[in-house]
């Protein structure tokens, strides 16, 4: 009787092996966006607080708040709404690791012969398509109250691609954190951290019109770099407050999520690859 000899095929190398990266990946984001396709509604109960926030600032508290040199504060305000809902976002993420850590979903990933990047470049796809999908309609409400972009057709194209850039960077913060957080209870508590994330910005008022201390804090916040950005760039007030990081808001709102992603999303694979070791 003859031997039957078995041929193990070799992992694959080079382009190979990044094609294989980029296959398991596009199935990860797949899955995720499967469930808003299935339940579009969830985008709309992410967008719940945004949409709330522009009418309760914009219209309710409007009409008493000042932008320095001038301006309607809801021009001023839409573009940092729009850094809001992109900054607030990463908490969406780290909600929904830590749902699929606790319900086994990531024990059986790990289980598979997939990439090890999968699951967080998975998620960052996956994450990203949703946030055009939320710009498209917080857009498309603040054009519905007057708000208007009136610095060009190029202009307000990188405006959009900053804050997606920004929400690029903070997709990984998510992961990381999903990934660290033991359960979903302690998940929602993390909205105790984020909170001041946005607050303490420039997305409501104007650094300068703060204390000094609270001021310069407010101004070298990672968000309030884009926020600047964007409103440059959309032709709305700006209302600088003359510090270094205000009038270089365009280099640091591609600095600050460049050097965010460069950090984290090691971060992210490695926490994914440590798990239960």
């Amino acid at each position: 009787m003859s031997a039957v000899e078995l041929t193990v095929p070799d992992a694959p190398t080079g382009l190979g092996r990044l094609g294989w990266a980029f296959a398991d990946a596009w199935n990860v984001a797949r899955r995720s966006l499967t469930h808003y396709t299935r339940q579009p509604v969830l985008i709309f109960f992410q967008l719940g607080f945004p949409i709330v926030s522009v009418l309760l600032y914009g219209f309710v508290f409007g009409q008493a708040m000042a932008v320095p040199g001038g301006g309607d504060y809801r021009e001023f305000l839409m573009p940092g709404m729009f850094a809001s809902t992109m900054a607030f976002g990463f908490m969406n993420t780290t909600t929904a690791m830590v749902n699929d850590a606790s319900k086994g979903v990531i024990d059986r990933f790990r289980s598979m012969p997939m990439a090890p990047s999968a699951v967080a470049s998975g998620r960052g796809i996956a994450d990203l398509v949703i946030a055009c999908a939320e710009l498209a309609i917080l857009a498309a409400t603040a054009l519905a109250i007057g708000w208007r972009a009136d610095g060009g057709t190029a202009a307000t194209l990188a405006a959009f691609a900053l804050l997606l850039l920004l929400r690029f960077s903070l997709i990984w913060v998510g992961v990381w954190l999903g990934l660290l957080v033991p359960s979903p209870e302690a998940a929602g508590g993390m909205y105790a951290v984020a909170f001041p994330l946005t607050m303490i910005s420039s997305i409501f008022v104007a650094p300068s019109l703060m204390p000094d201390w609270l001021g310069a804090v407010a101004a070298w916040n990672p968000v309030s770099s884009t926020v600047t950005a964007t409103r440059e760039l959309f032709g709305n007030p700006v209302a600088s407050g003359g510090s270094w990081v205000e009038e270089n808001a365009l280099l640091m709102a591609v600095v600050w999520p460049v050097a965010l992603t460069v950090v984290v999303l090691p971060l992210a694979v490695r926490r994914f690859q440590r798990l239960s070791r």
